[in-house]
């Protein structure tokens, strides 16, 4: 039983060790291919397409119900200290740090990142793959360059309307709802919010994005064995990038910090 345990320990770290190598390995392909012509411009804005303005909505949406539930809770909460002012710099705070970043590379996961690695999988199983191969594309250009691209770039911008979005509920809130003197939330907001809360949520989201791509991508373009293999690559995929970003979100936090 011991030896039994012991031994499925080692095969899960060292598929571990595996799937980091052949993250890293795969950014690096990317990296190589990025800047070598022909340059697939299209390709490039047609994911910046999918993975952004497609998710506006949803990171919108999600923006909203955040800043408003995190007001209420924090209301009540400073309502038993009197110091219902600061629910605004505390809304505003958590949120670009934190809530947005998180949210909204959850969301682009569930939405975008699913989507690339069903297609890409579904690609490899089919042999299409191999056909641009055969066809003298090369396949990492071609196929996941513009993906990985697409979320290094886009999650940020959803970021930033995660933040606006995120105040304007808590405002909601705080001065619809509760009661507060709107010049008070404005003032208190301005007085504890510095641009390096938002770069810090900014640079979160960058970094979830490019994971995001990065895995999605890994898993749909290894992906084997017909319509399952292509399922269970897809489920991989989504629990490695949530897991991957609750991780990456303390030790960016950290470094920044």
């Amino acid at each position: 039983m011991l030896s039994n345990a012991i031994e499925r320990i080692g095969l899960g770290l060292f598929a571990f060790v595996e799937e980091i190598g052949g993250l890293a390995t795969l950014l690096l392909d990317v990296l190589k291919w990025t800047f070598r012509p022909p340059m697939r411009v299209q390709n490039l804005f047609a994911q910046l397409d999918f993975v952004g303005v497609g998710s506006i909505f949803i990171v919108a949406l999600t923006g909203v119900f955040s800043g408003m539930v995190f007001a209420h809770q924090s209301w009540r909460a400073f309502e038993l200290f009197n110091a219902e002012s600061l629910v605004g710099p505390t809304v505003s705070l958590t949120i670009t740090r934190e809530l947005a970043p998180v949210f909204s590379a959850l969301m682009v996961t569930m939405r975008a990142g699913s989507a690339m690695c069903t297609e890409l999988g579904t690609m490899r199983v089919t042999e299409q793959v191999d056909a641009l191969e055969t066809m003298a594309v090369n396949p990492v250009q071609y196929l996941l360059v513009p993906r990985v691209l697409a979320g290094l770039i886009m999650v940020p911008l959803l970021v930033m309307i995660f933040d606006l979005m995120g105040l304007m509920g808590g405002y909601f809130v705080s001065v619809t709802v509760k009661g507060l003197s709107a010049g008070t939330f404005i003032t208190r907001t301005q007085q504890w919010l510095d641009p390096e809360d938002i770069g810090e949520g900014l640079i979160k989201g960058a970094v979830f994005g490019l994971f995001i791509a990065l895995v999605a991508c890994f898993k749909g373009y290894h992906a084997s064995g017909g319509a399952k293999g292509v399922g269970q690559a897809t489920t991989e995929a989504m629990v490695a990038s949530a897991l991957g970003i609750f991780i990456l979100d303390y030790f960016v936090g950290v470094i920044l910090h």
